[in-house]
């Protein structure tokens, strides 16, 4: 029988309000474990293409990167159909609950805490700027990082909205990203991935045009 991968990708799409507008936006949604058992990092949009992208594995986890609607509107309904936990960093709550205000998150995620996956460990690193409870996850033995919406390849995550920080995401890349190695691989929440060596070549760049 084919295992998978430790680290698959969905791409899910769905419309999201913003600012008294709606639009159409996609989310990579990472699926990391092994064949028995994964964690899913961000529960975007479909709950049920989710579940049918895991197949019969044990889902340990929903990990959410933040708490923007768009990274945890599918994460109750998946949680309630496989059973299994949330998990946020406190600092976003409320936004969570921007989201879902009749329920909580299961558990806390915290700086430096370790997630299994699988055959895989996860580390968080707590990255505000995005938002206040932004976190990121690393897995150094597949020496990747899921950045969620704090690091892409064009640059940091969009700090224009409300609980948003231009300094802090910058502080933040700079003293818990761009300090991996520079082969990382980082798979962000929207697009397509990059790794730490372009981020570290380019984060002053960005850091001094207010990108």
């Amino acid at each position: 029988m084919h295992s998978p991968s430790p680290v698959e990708r969905l791409r899910t799409s769905g419309v999201i309000s913003l600012e008294g507008g709606e639009f159409d936006l996609e989310n990579n949604v990472w699926i990391v474990g092994d064949d028995e058992s994964a964690v899913v990092i961000d529960a975007s949009h479909d709950h049920e293409e989710i579940a049918r992208g895991l197949g019969d594995r044990e889902l340990m986890a929903i990990v959410c990167t933040h708490g923007h609607s768009d990274h945890v509107n599918a994460a109750a309904d998946l949680a309630d159909l496989t059973d299994s936990p949330i998990l946020l960093h406190p600092d976003d709550t409320e936004l969570w609950h921007h989201v879902h205000p009749g329920r909580e998150p299961d558990a806390p995620l915290l700086h430096g805490e370790m997630l299994r996956a699988g055959d895989v460990e996860l580390q968080v690193l707590h990255t505000p700027g995005h938002t206040p409870g932004g976190v990121c996850l690393y897995a150094p033995e597949l020496s990747t990082v899921f950045t969620g919406d704090t690091l892409f390849p064009g640059g940091p995550g969009a700090t224009g909205q409300a609980f948003s920080d231009f300094p802090r995401i910058i502080a933040s890349i700079r003293d818990h990203l761009v300090t991996l190695p520079g082969e990382t691989i980082v798979h962000p929440g929207h697009g397509e991935s990059t790794t730490i060596a372009e981020a570290a070549e380019n984060l002053e760049v960005w850091a001094s045009r207010g990108f």
